[in-house]
């Protein structure tokens, strides 16, 4: 469980090592033209997770946890991994990514551009888990986890914090993509009382839905175009008792739309996202979620890590 002061924590932690991202607003292309977008993707690494990545080894080296020889070691389809292979390269310690069989080359060659040692296990992430879990048992180095561990899903919710800060408080809803959960988590934690959160799911990976539905975290299958950064099995237990306390709703949105949503970002604002991080947006495109009359929105893109072989 995390909540706002853990964010609070979090924030004054990283001070300085985080970019503070722009907003901007979406104007007369979308309704509302009044909706903001936050453009995460401009994080370093390119996507949210450097925020939890700093907090979680700046936190274990106040600890006591963190062995320089040894450094830090994540499971990760891309983005993850990224973040805190860059996050120790600036703290001076060495990364390890376990990485699944698929996983994106633009990302894999980045992940070796930054110094880590990349390790390829399995086929999904889960796999790629339990590799990084037994490796951290038999080096000690600290584990980072993807998104279930407080310092990620605090340092993840710093972005709510700069958020709110951005808009002067004027926020009704943030719709938020959601995989593992930890953004998600951490923005509801940073907003709770404040804002509401509404995650956005491909329906082809429904973790938090499926959740929600059974009463626990449950595994789903792992399919479709938002794989690559949406492709938990099962959301994190801290996202699970964060969306329950704070209210959060689930939509889910189809492969076709997240695509009509990746390139619709494309063709009306000229900005380049992964098909996760126009998963948010899609709630809004698709009519999977309808804002009410005045309703103030913020739209989180979370990332671009991606190819641009399929944008038009």
């Amino acid at each position: 469980m995390i909540t706002r002061v853990d964010v609070e924590v979090a924030a004054r932690r990283t001070a300085g090592r985080t970019r503070r991202t722009p907003v901007v607003t979406a104007g007369p292309d979308l309704v509302p033209p009044e909706t903001v977008f936050k453009l995460e993707f401009l994080q370093h690494t390119g996507s949210f997770k450097a925020r939890g990545a700093f907090n979680r080894i700046l936190a274990a080296a106040e600890q006591g946890q963190l062995d320089p020889s040894v450094g830090v070691v994540v499971a990760s389809g891309g983005n993850a991994g990224l973040a805190n292979a860059y996050a120790a390269a600036q703290l001076g310690v060495p990364a390890t990514v376990f990485v699944p069989q698929g996983a994106p080359p633009v990302k894999v060659d980045r992940l070796r551009a930054y110094g880590a040692t990349v390790v390829a296990r399995g086929n999904e992430y889960a796999e790629a888990y339990q590799a990084a879990v037994a490796h951290a048992s038999t080096t000690g180095a600290v584990y980072c986890h993807a998104y279930d561990q407080p310092e990620i899903a605090a340092g993840a919710g710093t972005l709510g914090l700069e958020l709110r800060d951005q808009v002067g408080g004027g926020l009704d809803t943030v719709l938020v993509a959601v995989g593992g959960g930890g953004l998600m988590a951490g923005v509801a934690a940073a907003l709770e009382g404040e804002a509401r959160v509404v995650a956005v799911e491909p329906a082809s990976v429904p973790t938090l839905h499926a959740a929600l539905s059974a009463g626990a975290p449950v595994d789903v299958g792992v399919s479709g175009v938002a794989a690559d950064s949406l492709g938990a099995r099962r959301v994190g237990d801290i996202a699970f008792d964060v969306a329950v306390r704070t209210g959060v709703r689930s939509v889910l949105v189809s492969e076709e739309e997240i695509v009509a949503a990746r390139h619709r970002l494309w063709q009306d604002w000229r900005v380049v996202v992964e098909h996760g991080a126009a998963v948010a947006l899609a709630a809004l495109t698709s009519g999977a979620y309808v804002p009410e009359p005045g309703e103030r929105l913020a739209v989180v893109l979370c990332g671009a890590n991606t190819g641009l072989h399929d944008l038009p």
